[in-house]
């Protein structure tokens, strides 16, 4: 039986083993997946015992995305371009670090919400490691202007520069939260803020009628974010999607068998 894992600390938290054995069930694929608590000064290690234990691949979470980088002998664009691996296969050729949270927000957005991003207004708050991993895949779906907005503006136009070389010059722009002008379609909260309760401080004007709001945190009720987007008539997603897609992205380049997220994500729901 093949293994894997995910790597965190804390871990006992994560939903990545029960979505993997859902996945695993749906499509006949013999493997068993568990949480790996790696010691905070210990990620390299703790990969290379589990490699040596056989394992085959494993999910990386907070706090060593960082770490998953300088540990992978080779990097996807992907996850060059997030500077941040969650995903590790292990080949022959040594250990290949990618990034699937982007193609799962994407997923989420596209195929979950039936919300198209191609020519679309998107705007992303936070500049941090979260929103760095999406900007790729959003701008690979051609929007019409992405605009990441953070309150210390020199970290959103840090981005800016780095993705304009990527196939985003002239889509991609910087702001203040207090600076967002115009309607956006697609909202997506990349910040910490809804850990503590609290949400970015932008204008209700930046919600066109009919939009998008998603939050990359989640929960058992709505965050204050989604909360905030639904008195200005946004559809609301928050991130449990997001985890399942990126999820069963990893599965993919595991395995080589996409699995269906549909029935996963609603029991995970159900469950929430």
């Amino acid at each position: 039986m093949d293994r894997y894992c995910v790597f965190g600390n804390p871990i006992a938290h994560s939903k990545s083993p029960e979505i993997h054995a859902a996945f695993a069930a749906q499509t006949g694929q013999d493997l068993q997946y568990e949480r790996r608590l790696a010691p905070l000064d210990g990620f390299a290690d703790a990969v290379r015992a589990f490699m040596a234990e056989g394992g085959k691949g494993a999910n990386v979470t907070v706090p060593f995305k960082l770490e998953a980088v300088k540990l992978a002998q080779a990097l996807t664009i992907r996850a060059r371009a997030a500077g941040a691996v969650n995903t590790l296969v292990f080949s022959d050729e040594g250990i290949i670090g990618d990034n699937t949270d982007g193609a799962g927000l994407v997923a989420d957005i596209v195929r979950n919400a039936g919300v198209t991003i191609t020519g679309k207004r998107v705007l992303l708050l936070g500049a941090g490691g979260a929103v760095r991993g999406v900007v790729l895949p959003l701008l690979e779906h051609r929007p019409a202007r992405l605009v990441i907005a953070n309150r210390t503006v020199a970290k959103a136009e840090e981005l800016v520069q780095q993705f304009a070389a990527l196939g985003g010059e002239g889509v991609v722009a910087a702001s203040g939260f207090g600076e967002i002008e115009g309607e956006y379609d697609i909202i997506i909260n990349g910040t910490a803020a809804s850990l503590s309760a609290e949400v970015p401080p932008v204008s209700p004007s930046v919600f066109a009628s009919g939009c998008l709001a998603l939050d990359m945190m989640y929960g058992a009720s709505p965050t204050v974010f989604l909360q905030f987007a639904a008195g200005h008539g946004a559809q609301l997603r928050d991130g449990l999607g997001m985890l399942v897609e990126q999820a069963a992205e990893a599965f993919q380049l595991w395995r080589g068998v996409q699995p269906a997220t549909g029935e996963v994500l609603n029991n995970l729901r159900a469950k929430l």
